[in-house]
C-alpha cells in the first residue's frame, strides 16, 4: 500500500497547529481595520509574465510556473503585490485615495526550505497608494509595530531597521558611480553583513574594478551613519549637503521619525542604512523589522515602490508596503511566549438516556446551535457516566441530560459543570436557561 506524505516544504495543520495560525491572522486583520486599512486577495494563479514584469527573468527559477492545459504561461504567486498593482491600475481613476488595502493568504515560492522559509507560506500585506509623503511611512511602519506589540512583542524583542535607498543613490553618485553601477553596488550592500571580506572584495571588484578596496572604506564609513546629525555631517564631507534632493531627504526623515514617535512607537525603530533591500523597483525609504536576539529571519520588510503600479501597465501612482510572513513570526511568538494555549470548549454537552431520548435531545441541539451556541453530543448510546467524562473532557460549560424520566415530564436537566449545582427546566425553556447561565 503507497504511503503518502507531505510534499517538501508545505505544511498541514492539525486542528491545534490551525488555531496558532487564525490566531495571527485575525491579528492580522483586527489590527488592520483599526488603522482603517480595507481587505483584498487576488488570484493564487496569475500569468508567469505579470511576475516577470515586476522582477524580471530570472524569477522564473523561484516560481511553481508550467503551462496550463490552454497552453498559457502561469505561475502560482510567490507574493500579492504584481497582483495589486494589477487591480489598482484597473481601477485606479475610480479609487478614493490614499488608497489603504491588506491582504492574507498563501504565496508559494520554489527554493530550499530552511528555518524561517517554506515552500508555501502564509503572508501578510499591507500596502498605501496614492500617498507621496511620509505620512505614508509614518502610517504603515506604525502599523507594522503595532501589530507587533499586539502579540504582545517589545522593544526587547524586536526591533525596526529604517534606511533609503534615496539616500544611497545621492551617495554613490557623489562617488562617481552612474545609474547602470549603482544596483550592482547596492546588491553587494545588501548581502554586506553575511560575506566575508574576501568575498566582498570580489564581489566589489565587479562593479567598481580596482577601486573595490576604497569603495569598501567608502560603504563602511555610510554603513556607520546612524543618526540625521551623523548623515548631514557625511554629506557636507563630501560636499553634497547642499542640494535640493539632499534637504529633501533630510526633511522627509525628519518627518518619519518624529511622526513615530508621536505615535509611541520611536523606542522601535533605528536608522541603518545596510538595509537595502534587493528588489531593485524600491524607491525610497526601505525597511525590515528584526528580532532583537539575532535568532531569526526577518519578521517583515518592505518600503516604497513608487515606479511600480506604472511599470505594471497603470497610472503614475507613488506606493509603500511591507509583506510579514507566518512562519518567522508564528516561531518569534512560540520562543517568546506570546503564543497562547488553545483549548476548545463548549457551551453545553448533551447526555442522552437511549434512542427514545435522541429525538428530543436532536431537536434541541439544533435549536441551541442556530442561537449560536456550541452543542455536542454521543453519536452511539453510552452510559450517563461514560458521557459526563465526554463532557468535562470537552470543556463544557453545561451538561444537559435526556433520561427517560426527564423525557415523560417535558423537561431537561441541566448543570452546571463548574458548580455542579443542577436545575430542571421545561423543555420549552432550554435556551432562555442557556442564555442565563452563560450570561451568568
Amino acid at each position: 500500500m503507497a504511503s503518502f506524505k507531505t510534499l517538501y516544504g508545505f505544511r498541514e495543520f492539525y486542528p491545534e497547529d490551525y488555531a496558532k495560525r487564525k490566531f495571527i491572522f485575525q491579528t492580522w486583520q483586527r489590527v488592520s481595520r483599526g488603522f482603517n486599512f480595507q481587505e483584498f486577495d487576488g488570484p493564487v494563479l496569475e500569468s508567469l509574465e505579470l511576475f516577470k514584469a515586476k522582477s524580471g527573468d530570472e524569477i522564473e527559477e523561484q516560481l511553481f510556473c508550467f503551462t496550463d492545459k490552454g497552453g498559457r504561461e502561469v505561475s502560482l504567486r510567490p507574493e500579492l503585490t504584481p497582483s495589486l498593482a494589477r487591480m489598482i491600475s484597473a481601477r485606479a481613476n475610480a479609487l478614493k485615495r490614499p488608497i489603504k488595502w491588506f491582504s492574507m493568504g498563501d504565496n508559494f515560492r520554489y527554493e530550499r526550505p530552511q528555518k524561517g522559509r517554506l515552500r508555501c507560506f502564509s503572508q501578510f500585506n499591507a500596502d498605501i497608494l496614492g500617498e507621496a509623503g511620509p505620512a505614508a511611512e509614518i502610517e504603515l511602519i506604525s502599523l507594522l509595530i503595532q501589530t507587533l506589540t499586539t502579540f504582545g512583542l517589545t522593544d526587547e524583542d524586536f526591533y525596526v531597521r529604517l534606511s533609503d535607498r534615496d539616500l544611497w543613490m545621492l551617495y554613490l553618485e557623489s562617488l562617481g558611480f552612474g545609474a547602470e553601477e549603482i544596483p550592482g553596488v547596492l546588491g553587494v550592500v545588501d548581502k554586506w553583513e553575511r560575506m566575508p571580506e574576501e568575498k566582498l572584495l570580489d564581489a566589489l571588484g565587479k562593479v567598481a574594478g580596482d577601486r573595490a578596496v576604497e569603495l569598501k572604506g567608502q560603504v563602511e564609513s555610510f554603513l556607520a551613519i546612524d543618526s540625521i546629525e551623523a548623515l548631514e555631517a557625511k554629506f557636507s564631507e563630501i560636499g553634497a549637503g547642499e542640494s535640493e534632493r539632499f534637504a529633501k531627504r533630510v526633511s522627509e526623515w525628519t518627518a518619519v521619525l518624529e511622526g513615530l514617535s508621536a505615535m509611541g512607537h520611536g523606542a522601535f525603530v533605528k536608522m541603518d542604512l545596510s538595509i537595502v533591500r534587493g528588489l531593485a523597483y524600491y524607491t525610497g525609504f526601505v525597511f525590515e523589522a528584526f528580532d532583537k536576539k539575532g535568532e531569526f529571519r526577518a519578521i517583515a520588510g518592505g518600503g516604497r515602490y513608487d515606479a511600480l503600479v506604472k511599470k505594471m501597465g497603470g497610472p503614475d501612482m507613488p506606493a509603500v508596503g511591507y509583506g510579514m510572513g507566518d512562519v518567522v513570526l508564528g516561531d518569534l511568538l512560540e520562543d517568546r511566549g506570546c503564543m497562547p494555549q488553545f483549548v476548545e470548549t463548549l457551551d453545553a454537552y448533551m447526555v442522552i438516556g437511549g434512542e427514545a431520548e435522541r429525538a428530543a435531545a436532536l431537536e434541541d441541539a439544533s435549536r441551541l446551535r442556530q442561537a449560536g451556541y456550541i452543542v455536542d453530543y454521543p453519536f452511539k448510546n453510552q452510559g450517563f457516566g461514560k458521557q459526563f467524562k465526554s463532557a468535562i473532557a470537552a470543556g463544557a460549560r453545561a451538561a444537559l441530560i435526556y433520561g427517560s424520566d426527564e423525557l415523560a415530564k417535558g423537561v431537561v436537566k441541566l448543570r452546571d459543570l463548574n458548580t455542579r449545582e443542577e436545575v430542571e427546566v421545561p423543555r420549552a425553556h432550554v435556551l432562555d436557561a442557556m442564555r442565563d447561565l452563560m450570561d451568568g
